[in-house]
């Protein structure tokens, strides 16, 4: 079983082209996780009601749209995929779900975040917690 996080970047959307071609060639599922930032305390202020309803609309739309991508691409492959939706934090919730399904291997794409050198990446976490094989895909 090899999980892959997905959140619609260029390097995710290349880790999850990554994590097919290797489930492809070695028989296995792929769980692809999308994690959806919690809802901002916005709502608190006026008008953050409205604000968190669209931001809330706006990652299902990338989560349904997601999900879609992630279906035809398995079908050209004829590769067995699930997809999980997930919301908090993407270490917390990666690994939560790792250790669910017993992955094998994970997979993210590299971050384009500058601060992400100061405080540590995705990657860089999942890496650290050495739990599993951990592919970054640039």
């Amino acid at each position: 079983m090899i999980l892959v996080g997905v959140d619609d970047t260029i390097t995710s959307l290349r880790a999850a082209a990554y994590a097919a071609g290797l489930a492809r060639r070695q028989g296995a599922e792929v769980t692809v996780v999308f994690v959806a930032p919690v809802a901002s305390f916005g709502a608190a202020t006026p008008g953050g009601a409205e604000l968190a309803a669209v931001q809330r609309e706006s990652v299902r739309q990338t989560a349904d749209d997601l999900r879609r991508r992630v279906a035809e691409g398995a079908a050209d492959l004829g590769i067995s995929i699930s997809f999980i939706v997930a919301e908090g934090d993407a270490y917390a919730e990666i690994r939560r779900i790792a250790d669910e399904i017993r992955a094998d291997a994970v997979v993210v794409g590299a971050s384009a975040k500058a601060g992400h050198r100061l405080i540590g990446s995705l990657a860089v976490r999942l890496v650290r917690a050495g739990r599993w094989p951990v592919t970054v895909v640039p």
